[in-house]
């Protein structure tokens, strides 16, 4: 019989697998848990760091509105992605929603890419909070030998007591510095290692842990925006008046350098900041009522990320001109102008928090992506396997922890950044476009939650995801493809042999 790349699976039998309990899962996730873990995954490196840079290269005091033209952009995709996962809540996420609308092909081409989303992702911002970790360490008296605080060829130059990364100390003459060439990044391992050991244990144990991260990173930003707010009105405002003026400042006669192309420029770059309430979705199998507490979950994480976004932006550009932010840390800076002492100290708190949550978000999210992959015959059998005692996917928890760490501890990861973001956008658009087609297709369909406005909303789902593709550069797009064909030779080799939908298939045209 010919292979079927395009065998869809039954929306029913869909249906009854979103028994979380019949598969070993366990429903232990309410709608506080999913919002935190929505938070988890969105508040991190987007805020304490691209918000500085993008204010001073894009859109100055206007950042506010790249954080709302983001935002929008984001609620398409989050309103599509609510809509799927309370009427199909199970752990695979965009995989499970495109397998049942446009085909088994396409399904397994999105599971690949959210490798690039999650398991990257997760290496990535492993990289950054080593690197917070190291400083704060430092901040308290403990070195580290250098040689095991980065990835292997990573030169260290000891400046002012401090052992820094080269590529962070700019306008220092280092040639006279004493240098050393790492060979292991110790930390980012053990920082993956153990959200792993977290994630083997319970998804209630992780769900508490990132709540409890979560608790923390917020309310630092809740004190920044306090002091800010304190520091702004006891100077009777005149910062912000001298500071957002001009609001939007001029074009520098190039598109993205300020004036409104800078605001759109600015958004297209925050957009990357929002990404990761997706994740949310991929928890839906442990959701103790999915149909209602999903789409709290991941648009209740999107409203309140954004209302934190646009505070910290507008209040970071009135307490400092916009052209002095283009520094690592400069809510951090912000908070130094405030007089405040503990500042710095507070930010790495708060930052090392933001790191750890999503670094948990991004690898539960693949770990379940695996399980349910796995499930549907696409993937070897031990990634589905689940712990009977702790009800956790184990196995592909520890497989894809080990490579992550190990790629987190050995790479100079420069580029997985937009890796992880355009395995994400094309995972949204086809989200978009599958809400949109099982709109025609079965439009009786009980819906527990409906995205309003189709088809606008999931055009315009598909239409921003794809344009924010085209914007990133040509060698991510070669890497990108070159994934997706690694991934459609493992199809080849194994998956379309075990496809559970394949071999019913085969069994119907026997009968």
């Amino acid at each position: 019989m010919s292979l079927n790349l395009f065998a869809k699976k039954d929306l029913q039998s869909i249906l009854r697998e979103a028994e979380g309990e019949s598969a070993g899962l366990k429903r232990a996730l309410g709608p506080f848990n999913l919002i935190t873990l929505g938070i988890g995954a969105i508040i991190g490196t987007g805020i304490f760091v691209l918000t500085g840079p993008v204010a001073a290269e894009n859109a100055g005091p206007a950042i506010v509105l790249s954080f709302v033209v983001a935002a929008i952009a984001c609620a398409f995709a989050g309103l599509c992605y609510a809509e799927f996962a309370s009427l199909i809540p199970i752990a695979g996420s965009a995989y499970s929603y495109s397998y049942t609308t446009l085909g088994e092909i396409v399904a397994w081409m999105i599971g690949w890419a959210l490798v690039l989303e999650y398991a990257f992702g997760a290496a990535t911002v492993a990289v950054g909070w080593s690197g917070y970790i190291n400083s704060f360490l430092q901040d308290m008296g403990i070195h580290l030998p250098p040689t095991l605080t980065a990835a292997p060829g990573t030169t260290i130059v000891q400046y002012n007591g401090r052992w820094e990364r080269l590529g962070s100390l700019t306008g220092v003459n280092t040639a006279a510095l004493p240098h050393v060439i790492s060979h292991f990044d110790l930390i980012a391992f053990i920082g993956i290692a153990l959200v792993t050991s977290i994630l083997v244990i319970g998804i209630k144990e992780s769900a508490n842990l990132n709540t409890g991260i979560v608790v923390v990173k917020v309310s630092v930003l809740l004190v920044f925006i306090g002091l800010g707010i304190d520091f702004l009105s006891a100077s009777h405002w005149a910062p912000l008046a001298a500071n957002w003026h001009p609001f939007i400042p001029p074009n520098l006669g190039h598109f993205g350098e300020f004036g409104w192309s800078g605001v759109l420029r600015g958004a297209g770059i925050i957009f990357f900041a929002y990404i990761g309430f997706d994740a949310v979705s991929t928890a839906a199998q442990e959701a103790s009522n999915p149909q209602r507490d999903m789409p709290i979950g991941i648009l209740g994480s999107l409203v309140i990320c954004t209302v934190l976004y646009i505070l910290v932006g507008g209040i970071l550009t009135a307490l400092l001109p916009y052209h002095v932010l283009n520094v690592p840390d400069p809510v951090a800076i912000g908070v130094d102008k405030t007089g405040v002492a503990w500042g710095s100290f507070l930010v790495k708190i708060g930052a090392i928090g933001g790191l750890t949550s999503t670094m948990l978000v991004m690898l539960l999210g693949q770990s379940r992506v695996f399980f349910t992959m796995a499930h549907d015959g696409l993937l070897w059998k031990w990634a589905g396997k689940v712990h009977k005692k702790f009800h956790t996917p184990y196995l592909s928890s520890i497989v894809i922890g080990v490579c992550v760490a190990t790629l987190a501890a050995t790479l100079p990861i420069t580029t997985l950044d937009e890796l992880t973001s355009i395995g994400t956008l094309f995972a949204f658009t086809i989200v978009c476009a599958g809400v949109w087609i099982l709109r025609v297709r079965e439009p009786n369909l009980k819906r527990p939650f409906k995205t309003p406005w189709v088809p606008f909303v999931p055009i315009m789902g598909m239409l921003v995801s794809l344009a924010l593709m085209l914007s990133l550069h040509a060698l991510t797009w070669e890497v990108f493809l070159i994934w997706l064909v690694i991934g459609l030779f493992v199809y080849s080799l194994y998956s379309r042999k075990h496809s559970k939908v394949q071999q019913e298939l085969q069994g119907a045209d026997a009968d």
